[in-house]
């Protein structure tokens, strides 16, 4: 199979630190969900109504999303009646290729960092969801990469948040600009900004309230800070990332679409995918909104945050004699 051999050869390309972490990572959504399909294709050795209606329920029920399923299985039926498929076991590698198709589309999966220029990038998303641990591992990430990084607490109504800002801030090596509990965000964002011109920071990651994503003086304050910013850098925020808890499933789909429509979502982090057997939620997230999904939570580490490659997810949720038999 070329496709099979294309995958295997682009994965054997990155490192196998990478590919463990996903394959780790996704092991429970692997587990709920290949078990099934593999069980399906071994047991319906025909394609019929009835061989459909299962594998939709599977996918359904790994959170795919109902419409990216319908979409899937269009394609599908497609493949079998031009191609005359009548062998289920044959349609393992399609089902396998449509979903990396469907990661593939759309806009850029790479976080923007500008060049000698100060990037900024802005974190939203409800409480509870690891918004102020990814900004802390994705401060890690960019330190590593030999990035100058500092941090702007500008969630000040949770409390604790800006402490547990400040431990991350200690914890990586990168300064926190703060103000105290209830202070006004967007003065928070502003001192944040003249702090990071005067010092030559690299990239400056931003922290907001993480309040019920539906309710107005939310996006009011969100809109604040992006007028204060763009005084400022007119471009900025450059990236504006959504975090989500994968082990939601339907509701972070939910949560996406009402961010995206108010807050000018560039770029999703799903973390906690490595607590989840329902990591089809990508699958859905990625096709029903068009939003790329840039970094995944596969893991407590520090380095546990990945930039997200469809190769890997595909591979690591497939992996183990599922693509093997089919790549000989």
């Amino acid at each position: 199979m070329g496709f099979f051999k294309k995958l295997k050869e682009s994965i054997a390309a990155k490192t196998e630190e990478v590919t463990n972490k996903f394959k780790e990572g996704l092991s429970k959504t692997r587990g709920a969900f290949v078990d099934k399909v593999e069980e399906l294709f071994l047991r319906k050795k025909k394609i019929d109504e009835e061989f459909y209606e299962e594998l939709e329920e599977i996918l359904i029920g790994a959170d795919v999303g109902v419409h990216t399923v319908l979409d899937l299985m269009e394609d599908l039926r497609k493949e079998v009646k031009e191609k005359k498929i009548e062998d289920a076991v044959a349609l393992k590698p399609i089902l396998i290729e449509k979903i990396v198709e469907l990661l593939n589309t759309g806009q850029s999966r790479e976080i923007k960092l500008l060049e000698n220029e100060l990037t900024v990038i802005l974190f939203v998303g409800v409480n509870g969801v690891g918004k102020t641990t990814t900004i802390g591992k994705l401060a890690h990430k960019l330190k590593s990469e030999g990035k100058n990084v500092l941090l702007a607490a500008g969630d000040t109504f949770r409390a604790g948040a800006i402490e547990q800002l400040e431990v991350w801030g200690e914890r990586v090596g990168v300064d926190v600009i703060k103000h105290q509990a209830g202070a006004d965000p967007a003065a928070v964002i502003y001192d944040a900004v003249q702090a990071a011109k005067s010092r030559n920071v690299d990239v400056l990651l931003c922290d907001t309230a993480g309040r019920l994503h539906n309710k107005v003086n939310l996006m009011n304050e969100l809109n604040k800070i992006y007028r204060v910013l763009q005084r400022e850098i007119p471009e900025a925020p450059h990236e504006v990332l959504l975090v989500l808890d994968a082990t939601t499933g339907q509701n972070a789909l939910q949560q996406a679409k009402l961010f995206k429509e108010s807050a000018g979502v560039t770029g999703l982090v799903l973390t906690k995918l490595d607590g989840t057997a329902k990591g089809g939620i990508v699958i859905a997230i990625h096709h029903e909104l068009n939003i790329p999904v840039k970094l995944v939570g596969l893991g407590e580490k520090m380095d546990d945050l990945q930039v997200f490659d469809p190769e890997q997810f595909v591979h690591a949720i497939f992996a183990q004699g599922f693509l093997e038999e089919e790549s000989e």
